[in-house]
């Protein structure tokens, strides 16, 4: 698995409680640009609408080596490949408990097909917020502190 991109703001504002691999619909140059490394997850999010899952918000760069005269819109709407039933299972959890879809990383399978991990997922308040930064910086101190011992011995 060869991950592309990773979405870490999404990681920072909300709680993940359960995620799935989906497949997207691309275009030909679209592949290519996500093989480059030219994509950007930020700000993403998946509406359901009809029983379909569509995923706004993605930014995918066009290549200059691709064919010139089609140029597919960077920021257009691309439609998720999920399962029906999981569709109308998360569709009904947003709707009641007021969660949200978003897509977390980008990446090839190990069939080479470009897959996105979408997570159901529950904003988290500002302290939860705070809390997981204070989290987060002791266990670098702790990274330091351990990769200075090992130096001075």
């Amino acid at each position: 698995m060869k991950e592309i991109a990773k979405n870490k703001k999404a990681f920072f504002d909300y709680e993940i409680l359960e995620s799935l691999e989906a497949g997207i619909v691309l275009l030909g140059s679209e592949v290519k640009a996500i093989r480059a490394g030219r994509v950007n997850l930020k700000d993403n999010f998946v509406r359901i609408i009809r029983g379909e899952a569509f995923l706004f918000g993605v930014h995918i760069a066009h290549l200059e080596t691709a064919y010139m005269h089609y140029k597919p819109d960077e920021m257009r709407v691309r439609k998720l490949l999920l399962h029906k039933k999981q569709l109308t299972k998360w569709a009904q959890e947003v709707g009641q408990q007021r969660l949200s879809i978003v897509g977390l990383k980008l990446y090839f399978n190990h069939k080479n097909k470009a897959k996105l991990q979408v997570a159901l997922v529950k904003g988290k308040k500002l302290y939860d917020k705070r809390e997981s930064m204070k989290k987060k910086a002791l266990e670098m101190d702790a990274k330091m502190a351990l990769k200075n011992h090992s130096k001075g011995s």
